[in-house]
């Protein structure tokens, strides 16, 4: 009995399990939110869900008003930062104790429409 190759299927089929190789370490990537760090405390966490309301109430009455548009927890300063962006795009960071009381604040200028300050 004979075997006839076809080196076009072969290559297709290859290339298919390439590809799809490829779109899973992709959404793998895009899921984990992983970045080229390489040092694990460089990356940022943010405020876990069970948190997240006491430290944005916290820390938009420490501002007044605006939308949240950054969390992260075990900050260098604090254990909880938040980033409140106002009305006239200022933007400040609210640092919170574990208790959700305001310890600092310290205002970065203004962001760019585009999303850069």
């Amino acid at each position: 009995m004979s075997i006839q190759r076809h080196p076009r299927k072969i290559a297709a089929a290859i290339g298919g399990a390439a590809l799809a190789t490829g779109a899973i370490t992709g959404v793998a990537f895009a899921a984990t939110g992983s970045d080229e760090r390489d040092d694990p405390a460089e990356t940022e966490q943010a405020i876990p869900a069970s948190d997240l309301d006491r430290a944005t109430a916290a820390a938009l009455a420490e501002t007044g008003g605006g939308t949240v548009t950054e969390t992260e927890v075990d900050d260098e300063e604090s254990k909880y930062e938040v980033e409140v962006t106002l009305d006239d795009r200022t933007q400040v960071d609210v640092q919170l104790d574990k208790s959700f009381v305001v310890v600092g604040t310290e205002t970065d200028g203004q962001q760019d429409v585009d999303g850069e300050g």
